[in-house]
């Protein structure tokens, strides 16, 4: 590394590409492999105000949008944020090593 920060930051943003790939190409095969990810469904909640407790009280909600799959996905064995094209490859990677 140099004394410069964003040498020293491209270089280790490379650093983690390089590992990450090798990661997706390379798993554990005694590793479980299982790909997850997280994603969100947003709703409108309605609420009234209720005198006796001062408070607002939910009455009803509607969903506004469809669940969508997420951009990116992670693994049980630990690599994280892979593109489902990288998480496709992980799994097929892993089951060849079997």
């Amino acid at each position: 590394m140099t004394d410069d920060p964003e040498s020293n930051l491209a270089e280790w943003k490379e650093t983690m590409q390089e590992e990450h790939e090798e990661a997706i190409r390379n798993p554990d095969p005694d590793a479980d492999h299982e790909i997850e990810g997280v994603t969100q469904v947003n709703y409108r909640v309605y609420f009234e105000y209720d005198p006796g407790t001062d408070s607002l009280e939910r009455t009803r909600r509607e969903q506004v949008d469809e669940l969508t799959d997420p951009e990116l996905l992670g693994c049980r064995c630990g690599v994280r944020g892979m593109t489902p094209e990288e998480a496709t490859e992980h799994l097929r990677v892993a089951r060849e090593k079997r």
